[in-house]
């Protein structure tokens, strides 16, 4: 075709740890690019807050520090690496109208602002991608967008969080407290020295808003996800749930669930989770990540690997700028957003989970069948009873069949204020057992 282009020029919107691993592996691996591309791919410049300081493998005389003038200069690709959402979403919406496709790796954008994202690219017929904002190096965004697109997904469960598997997995093999690990993650480079986003589960809550849209077909928002952090877990939470067969993750849930009034809607959840041993899950150690899809004729799969630091996320960007360039020499374009189903996003009270319910009970005859009778008034059946203890006070451990959250959780405001109960010391949902 006369009307191919000669090369592909690439723009690049940050160079810090991730853009300098994508200007090195677009330098290194240059021959094969232009192979699987059909045309050579060019760097035309890199845009930094500081272009005084050198960046490993990146020339200085791509450096710039306007950001603004290399977004919008027209390239046919327009890389953002910077991250937050604010200028990033500024600068890709220039590179849009300036006629280029964009990779980004920037899953807080994606998450709050998907929508505008989606629609620029429409309006000014060019490509999104953005395999690297979830899960790393892991092939996950693709499959659900394309592999799976002729199927139906009905569960999407996983670990997309480095920094908190990283620090539960010590908790369950060394028995560290919480504050331990988390100080061993920040020494070794998992952890930020303000954790929060991470911890606090905001970060694997943007992610599950990104799957969930992308595998129920309904526009999924950060702001709908449910989100509880690790802060709480104990010690003693991970102890009993190893003397019970299990391993607590930090799980970012999205699935397709039933209304109050009978319509089928998502609910998307991010929470501390006790997962039996057996469960695939459950071997995903360290700063590994891992997500589990359920689907009607697949059936389940699970995709693992790296999901963070720079070279496996630069995997991901690169797959992303391939595909893209491929689309711009053939004059084509992607997949787009699909959103037809629009389904309700549901509130994670509806969500059919089990419960574990850690107490210190009064040791006195009459308390376990007076707790008994409480769960068994909220609607929820008990699965597994454990006490421990005599004396003035008791441990009791109880583990629930499913039920919904919301009757969960009201048994258990409804025994904070009993005289029986001296206190709740640990609350977690259970995944993944049979018939869940």
């Amino acid at each position: 075709m006369s009307n191919q282009p000669d090369e592909i020029t690439v723009a690049l919107l940050g160079g810090g740890t991730v853009g300098q691993q994508v200007v090195q592996q677009l330098t290194a691996h240059a021959g094969d690019f232009a192979a699987r591309v059909g045309v050579p791919l060019r760097l035309t410049g890199v845009a930094v807050r500081d272009t005084s300081l050198q960046r490993t493998g990146i020339d200085d005389s791509l450096l710039t520090a306007d950001a603004q003038a290399l977004a919008a200069s027209g390239a046919d690709l327009v890389i953002e690496v910077m991250g937050g959402i604010e200028p990033a979403r500024t600068l890709i919406l220039a590179a849009m109208r300036a006629g280029s496709s964009v990779i980004t790796a920037n899953k807080a954008l994606v998450a709050a602002d998907g929508a505008t994202l989606y629609a620029t690219a429409e309006e000014c017929g060019v490509d999104l991608y953005f395999e690297a904002a979830v899960a790393g190096a892991i092939p996950l965004i693709r499959p659900l967008r394309e592999s799976l697109a002729g199927d139906r997904v009905s569960k999407v469960m996983g670990i997309v969080n480095g920094t908190t598997n990283f620090i539960l997995s010590q908790m369950d093999e060394s028995g560290a407290d919480y504050a331990v690990a988390l100080a061993q993650a920040q020494q070794l480079g998992y952890a930020e020295a303000d954790p929060t986003a991470d911890v606090g589960g905001h970060d694997a809550a943007a992610k599950a808003a990104i799957l969930a849209e992308l595998a129920f077909h309904t526009r999924v928002t950060m702001d709908q996800v449910s989100c509880e952090g690790i802060e709480e877990v104990t010690a003693a939470d991970v102890d009993a749930a190893r003397e019970m067969g299990f391993v607590i993750k930090l799980l970012a849930v999205a699935e397709r669930a039933t209304g109050a009034s009978g319509e089928e809607g998502v609910i998307v959840r991010v929470h501390p989770t006790m997962v039996p041993r057996e469960h695939p899950l459950a071997s995903v150690r360290d700063a590994f990540n891992a997500v589990f899809i359920e689907a009607d004729a697949a059936g389940e799969i699970m995709l693992y690997g790296r999901g963070a630091g720079g070279q496996p996320t630069a995997s991901a960007v690169l797959g992303d700028v391939i595909a893209a360039a491929r689309n711009r020499f053939a004059g084509s374009r992607g997949p787009g957003e699909s959103i037809y189903a629009k389904l309700p996003v549901l509130p994670s009270s509806l969500a059919l989970t089990r419960y574990y319910v850690n107490m210190e009970v009064s040791d006195k005859p009459g308390v376990l069948a007076a707790i008994a009778q409480a769960f068994a008034d909220h609607g929820v059946s008990i699965q597994v009873v454990r006490q421990d203890g005599h004396g003035d006070e008791a441990g009791l451990i109880v583990r629930s069949h499913l039920a919904e959250a919301g009757a969960l959780q009201q048994t258990v405001e409804y025994l904070r204020g009993q005289d029986f109960v001296k206190s709740i010391l640990g609350v977690m949902r259970v995944e993944g057992e049979a018939g869940q």
